[in-house]
């Protein structure tokens, strides 16, 4: 009888301790199941590729020189490293070469005018390489070994993860990377272990979440970095760090957590913060020139995402620190340890979890690091609102001699916003062709926005005309004559400055660069598309002036001859186009030569018309009607492919797009590259 009460009392004990197990474990954070840290022995894991991304500046003086020996020590870290530079600078192709296969330069992403890549478009292109852990990281910041033991701890996690650390902002660095590149040297010359560089780097240093460089890394799980789409950051210009930390906390995805504490990663102090930009051979400078950048970063970064109405405290970010030479997950919101090795969490200050001696020396640890990390949170709202208005610092004049060419040539759009994303698959259309030298003349204030946030040149016409229809503004109405008239007084202005122009409406395709066949033509010529349908018979009848593709000289004769087309549609009701053809080649045709040019008697200017099988109208051979367009244009040995004869936005848009002759995804807001169909190996 004893035997079976003391044995029930067993049973009844055991019941009551599996009870209490349960209750307790769902008392405790959400955080235990999200994160969990594999058994698996680690010498039988293979070491993860880890792929680093970054975008230097130009090698040029004590910037390369702090980017050298950054991009050195990554290296210097593990055979398992490789490095991909974003850039089109010729000194950072030079730079890569002496590492081989382990440091690749991409150009094929979206940079502005000045050369400052978007921050999405390289989010996307590191996506699309094969890696197991991805970083992005400044090209100044030096890494030393815990950054590899780091990401070999967070490789284990059994969830998707997003890493973020700031580095470390240093005064004075005397040392160096020996030339194979393996050891630290002090300036005498005698090397150093990294623990005691460590140390030395310990004594002096300053972070700032908001404001300070910051690095990110994460593992190539299935899961995105965030819901809805990543907007248009210009990399380096602020914000873009901290909106894409608030939404991937606020998304939930990746567990995210701050490794400020485990990884060593410094730069030196820059006392000149605000970069600079290298356009060919004149160079950008200074606040008064780029603050445009920040604004832009500021203005998009209210307008997407949750950080204006919700933003998340960096400092309530779940942190690994290494105690007792062993990871811990540390949430200093709910004040709970995570230890390595150990599926559940406890509670600090309570007993019986963790032998005594462990849990003095974590909680010794952990008070240790929160008395040195004295950071207040910072908040980003503030520089939200906006009190600067989203302008460029630079006037068509000041932006003229950055943009022409070697031949002083400008190539010119005209757009308003209607065709805002027919005017960047134009603009995408060129850079594939590495043509640099277009700028972009907006009509409305909507489009001088977008072009700024875009990156590209632009500049706004203070005389544009104010009612510019969105969808009811193609050939034959009331708004297209107004608008196009605008095309031939933009054309005059710069001719007048000194610069040849080629106008170009955004609807003409370009295949390759005309300008090299355009520039065999000499002054005293203007060189333009023939709007004639028929495939035979003249191209220079009456009306068939196209004003929507032509290239002018600025000489003498061309001038005065654009100052009486300008005049004269100035004082029409028709579009310019008219205006063009009754100056130049008289009233009727009158002063036609031959079947493909007209000689102006007063100013002896020469039209030429183009031909057509080089570059088409939109009617001729029915070319866009071609089950492939492209193939058959090729086959032609077309040089342009001008979208017109038809009649409304929305069908010109819908022709274009469904040819394929398209260059630009609007809903990432980033020109398609042949790295968007499919993976490339690192």
């Amino acid at each position: 009888m004893v035997f079976q009460v003391g044995l029930c009392s067993v049973w009844l004990s055991g019941f009551v301790l599996i009870a209490l197990s349960l209750y307790v474990t769902q008392r405790l954070p959400s955080l235990n199941d999200r994160i969990k840290v594999s058994k698996l022995n680690l010498g039988d894991l293979g070491k993860p590729r880890i792929t680093i991304f970054s975008a230097p500046s130009p090698f040029n003086g004590s910037v390369g020189a702090r980017q050298s020996l950054a991009i050195r020590s990554w290296l210097a870290l593990s055979p398992q490293i490789s490095v991909v530079l974003f850039s089109q600078h010729p000194s950072v192709v030079s730079f890569a070469g002496d590492f081989g296969s382990r440091v690749l330069v991409e150009p094929n992403i979206d940079f502005t005018f000045l050369g400052t890549p978007f921050f999405h478009s390289m989010i996307a292109r590191s996506r699309s390489f094969t890696s197991d852990i991805f970083v992005l990281i400044d090209p100044e910041t030096i890494l030393l070994n815990d950054f590899i033991s780091t990401l070999n701890y967070a490789y284990e996690l059994d969830r998707d993860w997003l890493l973020v650390a700031s580095s470390r902002n240093i005064s004075h660095f005397p040392f160096y990377l020996d030339e194979a590149g393996k050891r630290w040297r002090r300036g005498d010359g005698k090397w150093m272990r990294t623990q005691e560089l460590q140390e030395i780097l310990c004594q002096s240093w300053q972070w700032n979440h908001c404001k300070g460089r910051m690095l990110m890394a994460w593992n190539s799980g299935d899961l995105p970095l965030h819901t809805g789409v990543l907007p248009p950051f210009l990399y380096g210009k602020g914000i873009h760090n901290n909106w894409l930390i608030n939404e991937a906390m606020s998304s939930d995805f990746r567990f995210v957590f701050d490794s400020s504490w485990t990884i060593s990663s410094f730069y030196l102090y820059d006392p000149e913060p605000w970069s600079s930009g290298v356009v060919g051979n004149s160079k950008v400078s200074g606040i008064e020139m780029r603050s445009w950048e920040y604004v832009g970063n500021s203005y998009i970064g209210a307008l997407y995402g949750s950080l204006l109405y919700h933003e998340a405290n960096y400092s309530s970010l779940v942190k690994l620190l290494k105690c007792d030479r062993k990871y811990i997950f540390f949430n200093p919101t709910e004040n709970f340890v995570y230890p390595y090795g150990y599926r559940s969490s406890f509670r600090l200050w309570k007993e019986r979890i963790l032998h005594p001696w462990r849990k003095r020396r974590i909680m010794a640890c952990i008070d240790g690091i929160n008395s040195l990390e004295k950071i207040p949170d910072c908040s980003l709202k503030d520089h939200m609102k906006l009190s600067t208005p989203l302008e460029f610092s630079f006037s068509l004049e000041s932006l003229l001699p950055f943009i022409a060419d070697k031949n002083k040539t400008i190539v010119l759009a005209v757009a308003g916003y209607s065709y805002k994303d027919m005017l960047m698959s134009w603009v995408c259309r060129l850079r594939r062709l590495l043509i640099t030298n277009f700028m972009i003349c907006a009509l409305d204030q909507e489009t001088y926005q977008f072009s700024v946030l875009q990156g590209l040149p632009v500049f706004k016409d203070p005389l544009a005309p104010s009612n510019i229809s969105f969808n009811d503004c193609h050939f034959g109405t009331k708004c297209f004559q107004r608008v196009t008239k605008v095309k031939s007084r933009m054309v005059l202005t710069i001719l007048k400055l000194g610069y040849n122009v080629l106008l170009s409406d955004v609807d003409v395709y370009w295949f390759e660069n005309p300008l090299p066949m355009l520039y065999t033509f000499g002054p005293a010529f203007l060189v333009a598309q023939s709007d004639e349908y028929k495939t035979t018979g003249p191209i220079n009848l009456p009306r068939r002036l196209n004003s929507g593709f032509y290239f002018a000289r600025c000489d003498d004769s061309t001038i005065v001859a654009m100052e009486r087309v300008v005049k004269h549609a100035a004082t029409s009701g028709l579009s310019e186009q008219p205006s063009f053809y009754d100056t130049l080649c008289g009233e009727g045709g009158s002063y036609r030569v031959g079947d493909n040019r007209c000689v102006e008697p007063e100013t002896n200017l020469t039209v030429y018309f183009l031909d057509r099988d080089l570059f088409p109208n939109g009617a001729y051979l029915d070319l866009w009607r071609k089950k492939n367009v492209q193939a058959a244009c090729v086959k032609k040995g077309c040089l342009v492919l001008h979208n017109n004869w038809i009649r409304g936005r929305l069908k010109k848009l819908e022709r274009q797009v469904l040819s394929g002759l398209w260059d630009y995804e609007s809903s990432t807001r980033m020109c398609l590259q042949s790295w968007h169909n499919f993976k490339l190996t690192s």
